[in-house]
């Protein structure tokens, strides 16, 4: 036997199952029941974009450090899914384990010598104890969790309140869950040496942290935020957020005694109307807002376009998935950065936010609403498909209650009674943003008619050029004050004098942050920073003017970023060096270190020279 691997609170374990399966309950219960025991863990599931059938696989990363990224290969992988068997055994870490059913005998090339095999009959266990084959699919889930507990020693009784709270409702069936846990568990006591290698220990690692989703907590924030409306479309994997608007809105938005709701949700026909209806709401005052993915985006162009030069505010939540096209639906990207940024034809710039977890979701989500509001143009939330979808460990949500929403430049029927200037497009304040009046502000003054056709600072017809070149730049201006509004980036500064740098932002932030400690131990340090709003400001200027050499990492094919720092910012391309990984699966840290210590090593290498 292969000298197996040893760790106590760090390492990863992959579920490999069939979709469909009823594998989800099991493994999550897996995840929650080592939260239980004070152990952070950073969950993951990957899964297809039909409904039934086709391969999901579910990681569960055991980090008593708290990383929140991936890290990269598997320590434990439960092969419960004979078509992608090869595959899952080959991605075990040398000396690692293999648990799968051992029902049927498998032969000998189907396993690696550097492995240890844990074999259980799932199967023989199930079927002995259950004749319906639904209850038989089913238990055989919880009976592998069972044995799962015995291996790594989790504490059962975590597992058991954890189904006691899963079917309160039902007693039936916590009883029913519970027998088949034990089922499991029991056989591998009694059969198997436990615990192996990998093993847990009750630690005080949690704290006060919360484990909810990315796109569960943009809903929660909308609301904070003072959204009122949102319009939108199914997509994956940005649905479920405007659900979670929704079930917030019922708690929330609803009057406890007259049952009215104060708020308006609609799932328009398709993106395009959906867009449509956000902006037709924020023209008459609501904070609305949709929410959608790349796709969709490239459907909302038009109307994207008209909200930027009309000035009304919109907030459009693009949780991203694997493109282009339909590409990898159920896959995670950062590639709609440049199709944002400059989303419409003709000249736009747009407001673009990178929350980098679901705390950030719910506070940049809130924010959102007040930079629309502040810069009447359509504002984007820039999260993706593995921060939108899967829970995440994160600190607990923070709303100050004195805090007013900023409605920014609206004019009041006071001040129009009052005879003072109104004019819609005219900048007074030298900041590029003009004064605005709702609908019925005032009987006899304030009133503009709304067009994406060229007009004057009065909102009269215009197409003389110069008259169009005023209002553009002008909306140029306007881009530039939203710099100062714009979440600040982050910087972390190394221990060690460096010349090098690296930028990064969003979803990559989890596994970046391990990338700088494990390039740190190779002796390579690096000054980061966390970009987290666009446009860019004058400190990543000043970020990449202090550093030589300065890494761009980012989850997309054609460095959407550096193309965005090279072109907005006029930054000197061969100074920015790409680090990319876009197979649709999370970056991990280990791809980044390998990747950023390979450049070094390139870097550091002397040159050959050649003969003549």
């Amino acid at each position: 036997m292969p000298q197996p691997l040893e760790a106590v609170n760090d390492f990863v374990v992959r579920f490999a199952n069939v979709n469909g399966s009823g594998s989800a309950s099991a493994n999550t219960l897996f995840a929650k029941s080592i939260l239980r025991m004070g152990i952070p863990v950073s969950p993951r599931n990957i899964f297809p974009s039909n409904i039934q059938g086709l391969p999901t696989w579910y990681e569960v990363r055991v980090t008593e450090a708290g990383h929140v990224g991936c890290r990269g290969g598997t320590d434990l992988m439960v092969a419960m899914n004979p078509q992608t068997w090869d595959k899952d055994v080959a991605g075990i870490e040398p000396g690692g384990y293999l648990f799968y059913d051992s029902t049927k005998p498998m032969p000998p090339s189907k396993f690696r010598s550097d492995i240890n095999v844990i074999g259980v009959p799932l199967t023989e266990i199930t079927n002995a104890e259950y004749t319906d084959s639904r209850q038989r699919q089913l238990f055989k889930n919880i009976i592998y969790l069972g044995a799962l507990s015995a291996l790594i020693e989790m504490d059962v009784a975590e597992i058991e309140k954890l189904l006691a709270e899963q079917f309160r409702a039902n007693e039936k069936l916590v009883k029913a869950n519970i027998h088949a846990l034990h089922l499991g568990r029991e056989w591998t006591l009694r059969n198997l040496k436990c615990p192996i290698g990998l093993r847990l220990r009750r630690a005080n690692n949690v704290g006060d942290k919360i484990f909810v989703d990315g796109n569960n907590a943009a809903g929660l924030g909308a609301v904070y935020g003072g959204a009122t409306v949102c319009a939108w479309y199914p997509i994956t994997p940005s649905s479920s957020l405007a659900e979670a608007f929704q079930s917030w809105c019922k708690k929330f938005r609803t009057d406890p005694d007259s049952k009215k709701t104060r708020y308006a949700i609609v799932q328009a026909e398709d993106e395009i109307a959906s867009i449509g209806m956000v902006i037709g709401a924020a023209w008459n005052g609501a904070r609305s807002f949709t929410a959608t993915s790349g796709p969709g985006v490239s459907l909302m162009t038009e109307f994207i376009g008209l909200a930027y030069f009309a000035e009304i505010p919109a907030v459009i939540m693009n949780v991203q998935r694997g493109g282009p096209s339909t590409g990898m639906p159920t896959r995670t990207q950062q590639a709609d950065i440049l199709a944002c940024a400059y989303a419409s034809h003709g000249d736009t710039k747009h407001v673009l936010l990178f929350p980098q977890d679901p705390t950030e979701c719910f506070e940049m989500s809130a924010q959102c609403f007040d930079l629309a509001d502040r810069l009447q143009t359509p504002v984007f939330l820039m999260t993706d498909l593995d921060i939108g979808m899967n829970d995440r460990l994160c600190e607990p949500f923070k709303w100050d209650d004195s805090k007013m929403l900023d409605r920014g430049k609206v004019m009041t029927a006071e001040e129009l009674e009052a005879g003072k200037n109104f004019g819609r497009y005219l900048d007074v304040d030298g900041d590029g943003i003009p004064y605005r009046t709702y609908p019925g502000t005032h009987p006899t003054r304030g009133a503009f008619f709304t067009r994406g056709t060229t007009r004057n600072q009065y909102a009269r017809y215009s197409e003389e050029g110069s008259v169009y070149t005023d209002n553009v730049e002008r909306l140029l201006k306007k881009f530039e004050t939203a710099k100062s509004l714009v979440p600040a980036p982050e910087l972390r500064k190394s221990a060690a004098s460096t010349r090098t740098g690296v930028l990064y932002f969003g979803s990559t932030a989890g596994s970046m942050l391990e990338a700088l400690d494990l390039l740190e131990q190779q002796g390579i340090a690096l000054d980061a920073m966390r970009l987290r709003g666009f446009p860019f400001s004058k400190e990543v200027d000043e970020f990449v003017a202090a550093h030589e050499k300065v890494y761009v990492v980012e989850q997309n094919r054609d460095a959407q970023l550096r193309t965005l720092l090279m072109t907005e910012n006029h930054i000197d391309g061969s100074k920015l060096v790409p680090v990319l990984h876009f197979d649709g699966t999370p970056i991990t840290a280990r791809f980044i270190t390998q990747a950023i210590a390979k450049h070094q090593g390139a870097m550091a290498a002397p040159s050959r020279k050649v003969a003549s």
